[in-house]
């Protein structure tokens, strides 16, 4: 797969998993899990990335004696999730042009 569109879809990805509560970087991946395999060192890049971009904001607070990161969605970061999904229709309407008159499993 292309590496930008990858990129841009891990981070719609995480965007998503934070979407309705504010998380933590163990929990997102947790989350994700079912859908997606994704290292701790790839999910840090796109939070720092997310956050850079203003898609979400970042608190930090003890938990059981440890310093913990939440992360919880932007306004900004709600609309990036919206666009993705129009953006998509856009994608299956270019993967169907290319796949036409070809016999797939779909």
């Amino acid at each position: 797969m292309d590496t930008q569109l990858k990129r841009g879809l891990l981070d719609v990805c995480v965007l998503a998993a934070i979407r309705d509560e504010e998380s933590y970087g163990y929990k997102i991946i947790k989350d994700m899990k079912p859908y997606i395999e994704l290292s701790e060192s790839t999910l840090y890049t796109i939070l720092k990335r997310l956050e850079a971009a203003r898609l979400l904001t970042v608190r930090s607070a003890e938990h059981d004696g440890r310093l913990r990161k939440y992360y919880r969605i932007t306004p900004a970061g709600v609309q990036r999730i919206e666009d993705f999904k129009e953006e998509w229709k856009q994608v299956v309407s270019i993967w169907q042009f290319v796949a036409r008159g070809e016999k797939t499993d779909e």
